[in-house]
């Protein structure tokens, strides 16, 4: 969940290949990182690189890095075995989604390092949006909005868009515009590559691993230790850098909602470790307090008016509330038992190459 802010002011920087004016910014060249792990996603791993690959402020290239898949990495070492503009990577740390994206910096050779999550496509204006973004020397990272593509055709009647984020999508809450926020939601955002000199990459057992476990939280984490190590950072969402997001039948259910609520309770307890409950936990007082209560009386709202779902998105928000509360409580209560772990490497500004 990101916490929005103030917006500061607009600036522009011009496309690759352009002869930047007075006092602009120059040119960015932006590496774009995809981090894969099943074969199951060929169709939507091919669909995103093309994304990246129409883009209106062109790409200076585009990693796929594979998590611990030997066969989907061959599978797209030869799909893309011709074209240079895509190279395919495999994760070098441990198996999951913050070893994939630290593998993918180490090896980006762009002074931007954009991620798309590998189930999404950008829109065409998606990286001219970032770039422009970077003009201030300030901004170390610009996000973007996310919106949901339901694998049903629609919105379920229960589903609150206060609870988007559970499936990896922009939620209810934040305000429109370019806006000043704590943190970037990490399936849709771009650093600047000296985001990482200074603060060190993602850290590893904090997000997901693969399917195993739908836990979050890492570019919070990442986010909170960027600002304190450079506390002059400023931080961007853009709403005009839009991905489409495909959302599987399964997260549809109300078992994967009430599970993602609880795995983020797990992962803010591992956040507030690292960096404080006061930060950890900043944004989520006002969306508890000022959101979600208004959230609910919508719902309530619609129920009294007999529109579809009312009822049920009221629930579902206090329901989600409970769950990750529980969650929290319990991460917490493991995290002073030492029961779980987490480490920031460092990244090297090294080349990785191909395997």
């Amino acid at each position: 969940m990101s916490d929005p802010g103030t917006p500061p002011g607009p600036g522009a920087a011009p496309g690759p290949g352009a002869a930047p004016g007075p006092g602009a910014a120059p040119a960015l060249g932006v590496s774009v990182v995809v981090c894969v792990y099943t074969e199951d996603r060929w169709t939507d791993i091919l669909a995103a690189v093309s994304s990246v690959r129409a883009q209106s402020y062109p790409a200076l290239e585009t990693l796929l890095v594979v998590d611990h898949n030997p066969a989907l990495k061959d599978r797209l070492a030869r799909e893309y075995k011709e074209d240079g503009d895509v190279r395919v990577l495999a994760n070098a740390g441990p198996r999951g989604l913050s070893a994939g994206r630290n593998t993918g910096i180490a090896a980006a050779r762009g002074e931007i390092v954009a991620f798309l999550d590998d189930d999404a496509v950008a829109e065409r204006d998606w990286l001219r949006h970032f770039a422009e973004g970077y003009a201030d020397p300030r901004v170390m990272a610009v996000g973007g909005r996310t919106v949901p593509v339901w694998a049903s055709g629609r919105r379920p009647d229960w589903f609150p868009e206060e609870f988007d984020w559970v499936v990896g999508c922009t939620y209810k809450g934040l305000p429109p515009g370019r806006v000043r926020v704590r943190n970037v939601l990490g399936g849709n955002a771009s650093f600047r590559r000296a985001a990482f000199d200074a603060a060190g990459g993602f850290a590893t057992g904090i997000g997901r691993d693969g399917d195993r476990r739908p836990l979050g939280c890492e570019e919070t984490e990442l986010c909170i230790r960027l600002t304190r190590a450079r506390p002059d950072t400023v931080l961007l969402i853009d709403d005009r850098a839009v991905i489409h997001h495909r959302v599987p039948k399964a997260r549809e259910h109300f078992a994967y909602f009430r599970t993602r609520a609880w795995a983020e309770g797990l992962s803010k307890a591992l956040v507030a470790r690292s960096v404080g409950a006061d930060k950890g936990l900043e944004s989520e007082r006002r969306y508890t307090t000022r959101v979600l209560p208004a959230g609910v009386a919508r719902g309530l709202r619609d129920a009294l008016l007999g529109r579809p779902g009312g009822a049920g998105r009221a629930g579902a928000i206090v329901a989600g509330v409970c769950a990750a509360a529980g969650g929290y409580v319990v991460g917490s209560l493991r995290a002073r038992r030492g029961g779980t772990a987490f480490s920031v490497p460092s990244i090297a500004r090294a080349e990785a190459a191909d395997e």
